[in-house]
């Protein structure tokens, strides 16, 4: 595949498509087409415990239904093939290796259930609420940081979660195609985050950075609570020596009480909204 513009669609079947990610991905396939350029559907399945093949199903056939089409991805095949990641376990560990040969990252005992406690306590940090649609979250104490070096000497990553270590203080910028400038300062509005889990599964800012910079991705359109996702992610680009893609997030759609709609929202389902006799045309009125 050649050509100036390469994007993506990457759905991940934790449940049924909604309004909102209907939106985001008509965005997604509009920005490519109008740059007449390629785009790729990528099955974000590597959490095979959440991850259900009939979602995985149901989301390329509720993205047809829309009359979005594609250019590579797991129905169709491709040059980088292949387009689940859960079958590109490989790739991840190499790049884990690459990070963990360079001392970006380090093994940690400590799991999500004791950062949410350290955070109710007070004795972790919240991150601020970011006014484009971002929810706070929990930020890694220093404290249990280990020291430089820890780790290092590991063949794999075994039974730990790996964390990326932050440059504390370090403002991550970047233009976003709809919100425009875009910053966050690592060790406030994020602290160390996961790259690996103890339970041998690649996290999704590890996942998508490899998949991205392998598939050549120009233009990453997602939605806006990712924003903080963006700024971590580029740290990962920059550890790997690899250039980033442009960034488009979208605004989330929310429902009449104001709340953003969910995967639960079975009733804003596109699989319900089409098995109650709605089209595609109706969902663009």
């Amino acid at each position: 595949m050649v050509g100036d513009y390469i994007g993506r669609l990457a759905p991940t079947p934790t449940g049924r498509l909604h309004l909102g990610h209907a939106r985001t991905f008509h965005t997604a396939w509009k920005r490519a087409r109008e740059a007449n350029g390629v785009l790729i559907y990528r099955d974000e399945d590597i959490d095979t415990l959440r991850c259900k093949a009939e979602f995985s199903q149901g989301a390329m056939k509720d993205l047809r239904w829309l009359g979005l089409n594609w250019d590579a991805g797991p129905d169709i095949g491709g040059p980088n093939a292949p387009y689940q990641q859960s079958q590109r376990t490989e790739r991840y560990l190499d790049a884990w290796h690459r990070l963990k040969n360079g001392g970006w990252i380090y093994p940690s005992t400590h799991s999500r259930k004791q950062l949410r406690e350290a955070t109710e306590s007070g004795f972790a940090r919240q991150s601020p609420i970011n006014e484009d649609e971002q929810d706070s979250e929990a930020i890694f104490p220093e404290s249990w940081r280990p020291e430089k070096g820890i780790g290092q000497d590991a063949t794999e990553p075994g039974d730990f979660n790996w964390r990326f270590r932050v440059p504390d203080g370090e403002v991550i910028t970047f233009e976003d195609g709809y919100f425009a400038t875009q910053s966050f300062t690592a060790g406030e509005d994020f602290g160390d985050f996961l790259v690996w889990r103890r339970d041998g599964v690649p996290a999704y800012e590890l996942a998508v950075v490899v998949d991205d910079i392998a598939m050549g991705i120009t233009e990453v359109v997602r939605g806006a609570d990712l924003l903080r996702s963006t700024a971590r992610q580029l740290l990962i680009y920059r550890a790997l020596s690899a250039k980033p893609p442009a960034f488009y997030h979208c605004p989330l759609v929310r429902d009449e009480s104001g709340q953003r709609l969910a995967k639960r929202s079975e009733s804003l389902s596109l699989q319900a909204l089409r098995e109650s006799g709605k089209t595609a045309s109706d969902l663009q009125a």
